[in-house]
């Protein structure tokens, strides 16, 4: 991956098109996350529930705050200054900016802020939040390596081959009601977390 590539995929997500990228977990599938016809396509590649919402990528959990996308109080920003950036989706308050089909019509949209250069890298070029669920067709194993994405999504998407991940999912986590609704990566320091708060 060079410079040319994320150049390639920074513009394909403004154009709203999908990117495949890798992330400090596993691959994801990238698109204009304030673009419902965009996430329109995430899901379409995917076959993935329209019930099912999908998280938004930002390279900084301020940036989330500043950009008026999500609203945080103390105890996000206290866990976002732990935790992230890294391995975890944080469930916020969204804003009306973000549209209805990445929640699934819920009123919290999940945060992740990716600990991997290549990710961030595309979220600084793109100029905009980026979707963040995995690059699999839904149902499938999640993928490490770019070999091991169906062709229904690679067919679709620009890629951008990182190597392989580490392949442990991120940890989702509802800090207004402290339930981990998917133990991934660091569960266990974010459960000791909630239970110190």
């Amino acid at each position: 991956m060079n410079d040319d590539d994320l150049e390639r995929a920074a513009a394909a997500i403004r154009d709203g098109d999908l990117v495949v990228y890798p992330t400090e977990t596993v691959y994801g599938l990238a698109a204009d996350a304030l673009d419902p016809d965009a996430v329109e396509r995430v899901f379409d590649a995917k076959g993935r529930d329209r019930s099912k919402p999908v998280s938004l990528a930002v390279p900084r959990f301020e940036a989330a705050i500043e950009n008026d996308y999500i609203r945080a109080g103390e105890r996000e920003r206290a866990f976002a200054d732990e935790f992230l950036p890294g391995p975890v989706t944080v469930l916020c308050e969204r804003r009306d900016i973000v549209p209805d089909v990445l929640t699934a019509g819920r009123d919290r949209v999940g945060i992740r802020v990716p600990d991997c250069d290549p990710a961030l890298e595309l979220i600084e070029r793109a100029e905009r939040p980026i979707t963040s669920t995995s690059a699999n067709v839904s149902g499938e194993p999640s993928a490490r390596r770019v070999d091991e994405i169906g062709d229904r999504v690679l067919d679709q998407a620009v890629v951008l081959d990182g190597g392989e991940t580490p392949g442990t999912e991120s940890t989702v986590v509802d800090l207004s009601t402290g339930t981990i609704h998917r133990r991934g990566a660091l569960a266990d320091e974010i459960e000791a977390w909630l239970e110190r708060q």
